[in-house]
């Protein structure tokens, strides 16, 4: 089974629009066909951002933050990465590269290519959500 690590603009797409991204979560993170690999800070982001107040305005958003955080948390393979990288000038995104190297996911699912400028970190494969839907089947 692949290990994935899923960006926080992953989710957000996910809740907001029926596309790829809700395609990886509904049928390969739902379907039990891939292992999450999350930290606790990358969790503590995605709780942060997706309870932001402009995200309210979508229908059923709020309600299913808490079905999606719930499901990803209950099954997805904790780590604690110990090394620090600093190659993103977005500092947060970092966390997910430190979380790529301590895992040895397969792959990093991130739409946020303007930071993301690389294939790889260590042996984690850096694609986006269409990509991942297009190389996975």
């Amino acid at each position: 089974m692949k290990k994935v690590i899923i960006d926080t603009n992953v989710l957000v797409s996910t809740l907001i629009s029926d596309s790829y991204p809700a395609t990886i979560i509904s049928e390969y993170v739902f379907g039990k066909r891939v292992e999450v690999c999350i930290s606790e800070i990358i969790y503590k982001e995605y709780e942060a951002v997706l309870n932001r107040d402009k995200f309210k305005r979508f229908p059923n958003f709020v309600k299913n933050v808490e079905i999606v955080l719930t499901e990803i948390y209950s099954q997805s393979i904790l780590f604690e990465p110990s090394q620090k990288i600093d190659l993103i000038a977005d500092d947060p995104d970092n966390r997910f590269l430190e979380l790529a190297i301590m895992s040895k996911a397969d792959f990093l699912i991130t739409g946020n290519t303007n930071d993301f400028t690389f294939d790889t970190v260590g042996q984690t494969k850096i694609i986006t959500p269409k990509e991942f839907c297009e190389s996975i089947n």
